[in-house]
């Protein structure tokens, strides 16, 4: 069960080593400007590889409890499914549930794991294999594995690494319960962190942040919902953002300028002030226009040293 990219690396992984009895993912839904219907990753994957596939609008009204009682199935295998499943559902298959989660638990518990993690300045993060229970991400965790964030790393690229760390994971676990080895350990409930859904505003920076927050925070909503900033009241899109020194050139100004004043822009990228320190943001996309590095938009004199970003 699940929907997105790291759940669909998971389904082609378990294909190759068990029978998949049944795939089981979220409906169609809108995406693009058009708004015409997407196919979860996860159906596409299970189209490939020939499995039955089944989209319930909802884990409650006992469809799915009964599809997964019919397949024959022993054990499912969720991964970002997005819904909090009944016990029914966990129930009705003789070894329940196990999930694929991309946190070392209890930390970053909920939907967006890697995104909070990236926009906290985390420098570790992993995977945990647990047994569902009826909480959100609170069963107990049969093994994890512990990956290091790279400082530029955006959330996008680092969901990307974590999927064949959690595939993999998720066959060693099945692996040791299928040997009668496994042994899931308690979360400790009291150090606990929650990762709510991101959306839309959580894209808006705040350049009154010190530098090091704005640059994770730049790099944890990418690739969704992005981040932005105004500039010469149009929006602009901003990537690629580390803490930085000030350049050389600006060093001997007097030090009063306001967050989010562009001090400088070259082939590293744009250079603004922070509350506390600088940040580069190596390259903006305006609006109606190809995402470009900052020193190429700069010369299409779309922005300019002394514009000053503004929070959306």
């Amino acid at each position: 069960m699940g929907s997105p990219e790291i759940a669909a690396t998971c389904l082609r992984e378990l294909a190759r080593a068990h029978e998949v009895a049944l795939v089981v993912t979220q409906p169609d839904k809108p995406a693009g400007r058009g708004g015409q219907l997407a196919e979860p990753a996860v159906k596409v994957a299970a189209r490939e590889l020939g499995l039955a596939v089944i989209q319930p609008r909802s884990a409650k009204t006992g469809e799915l409890a009964e599809a997964l009682a019919r397949s024959g199935a022993e054990l499912a295998v969720v991964v970002a499914y997005g819904k909090i499943l009944p016990r029914a559902v966990l129930d009705a298959l003789p070894r329940g549930c196990i999930n694929v989660h991309a946190s070392l638990l209890p930390k970053y518990r909920g939907a967006a794991p890697v995104q909070w993690a990236v926009i906290h300045g985390e420098r570790e993060t992993g995977v945990s294999i647990m047994q569902l229970d009826e909480g959100m991400d609170t069963g107990p965790v049969y093994l994890e594995r512990r990956v290091a964030i790279d400082p530029d790393e955006t959330s996008g690229e680092l969901l990307e690494r974590l999927a064949p760390v959690g595939a993999a994971a998720m066959l060693e676990a099945i692996a040791a319960i299928a040997a009668g080895t496994a042994r899931a350990v308690p979360q400790d409930h009291a150090r606990a962190t929650h990762a709510r859904p991101l959306d839309k505003t959580d894209g808006a920076i705040d350049f009154h942040a010190p530098a090091a927050e704005v640059a994770a925070r730049i790099r944890g909503v990418d690739p969704w919902p992005g981040a932005h900033a105004l500039v010469r009241g149009h929006l602009v899109k901003l990537f690629r953002a580390r803490e930085t020194t000030r350049p050389a050139s600006t060093a001997s100004q007097i030090r009063t300028e306001p967050p989010g004043l562009v001090l400088a822009i070259d082939g590293a990228g744009m250079y603004v002030v922070c509350s506390e320190g600088t940040v580069v943001i190596r390259e903006l996309q305006l609006p109606g226009r190809k995402r470009l590095a900052a020193a190429q938009v700069a010369a299409g004199r779309g922005v300019a040293a002394g514009d000053v970003l503004g929070k959306p």
